[in-house]
């Protein structure tokens, strides 16, 4: 029976991770992945990198690294960056291995307003152990092989993704489209097209005790992420509040009004803390889904190192306002 189980485990997870793309709970703090518009968005350079793991309790359950690296150029107007990520999972390690390279160009619509557009062309691998894979011929004649076909080791593909950014001091928002071409991530030689992705995210930040906040050194950020996949949709609601130089968030994760839509999944708890140009933030998912109890959650813990700021010489630059993403929050 316990054999069983992981068996059944195994089949769970593969459906889930060749349907759904890796997630973050700290998504500003790993900007390419979310959009390609981050590209170059602290006007200087900047090196992070994101671990996650998810379900610990579950046998190799989901596990993503993540690193990316990105630099402004004042001269063009433009960010570019490289990402590299990689998601693996059960015991058969399934994984799923990416490397983009993304662009983006800035554009200043008014005094108050910015305009972002992104792209990442990206390869994209899929790969399977098919011989660490447990199969029901193997329980029932009790051998150590199974008769059934191996399918491919691994199998590439190219992508594409696509986004755009509109932000001012104290409000963003964006969109983003995943996976434009489609990949086929089908280890069976046949064709099996990964689903668009979409992603619309925003939030504001809010000065408080701006009596005695002159160098706002403490706000409030409520801040949503929504996204949909093929036939899945998922919404993050939650507020940071940051006094430089700690922040704390607090998030859910879920679509309570729909009742086509498995309602709840999550409540994450977020802390940061920022020394000089380093940036390191921490994250816990607790689990109120059906599987509550049998996970252990998800961990998750981000590293950010900006460097190498410009300033431009007629105007005061406006950051982003996104929570995470820089040195003064």
């Amino acid at each position: 029976m316990k054999r069983m189980l992981f068996i059944v485990i195994g089949v769970v997870m593969v459906k889930l991770g060749l349907a759904q793309d890796p997630q973050f709970t700290q998504f500003y703090s790993s900007p390419l992945y979310l959009a390609p518009s981050f590209a170059g968005s602290t006007k200087g350079k900047r090196i992070v990198s994101n671990y996650r793991n998810q379900w610990p309790a579950l046998q190799k359950a989901f596990v993503t690294y993540a690193f990316s690296y990105d630099h402004y150029f004042p001269n063009l107007n433009s960010g570019m960056g490289v990402l590299f990520l990689r998601e693996q999972a059960g015991t058969g390690n399934l994984s799923t291995t990416n490397l983009g390279l993304v662009y983006s160009y800035h554009v200043k619509l008014n005094h108050e307003w910015r305009f972002i557009p992104g792209l990442e062309l990206q390869y994209t691998q899929n790969g399977l152990d098919f011989h660490e894979l447990t199969f029901g011929d193997q329980l029932i004649s009790g051998h150590s092989t199974s008769r059934e076909t191996p399918p491919r080791d691994y199998v590439k593909d190219f992508d594409a993704t696509a986004s755009a950014l509109f932000y001012s001091k104290e409000l963003w928002v964006g969109l983003t489209a995943h996976h434009l071409l489609r990949p086929n991530e089908s280890l069976s030689g046949k064709k099996s097209l990964l689903p668009m992705r979409f992603s619309l995210f925003g939030g504001m930040k809010i000065p408080i005790n701006t009596r005695y906040n002159r160098q706002n050194r403490e706000n409030l950020s409520p801040a949503f992420h929504f996204k949909k996949q093929g036939e899945y949709s998922q919404l993050d609601l939650g507020l940071y509040w940051h006094y430089n130089p700690f922040m704390l968030g607090l998030w859910y994760r879920g679509i309570p009004l729909v009742k086509d839509i498995p309602s709840n999944d999550a409540f994450a708890v977020l802390v940061g803390y920022q020394i000089d140009q380093f940036t390191v933030g921490y994250s816990y998912d607790m689990t109120i889904s059906h599987l509550a109890g049998l996970t252990q959650g998800a961990h998750e813990i981000s590293l950010i190192f900006n460097f190498g700021k410009y300033e431009p010489p007629r105007e005061k630059y406006t950051p982003t306002p996104c929570p995470g993403l820089y040195q003064d929050f």
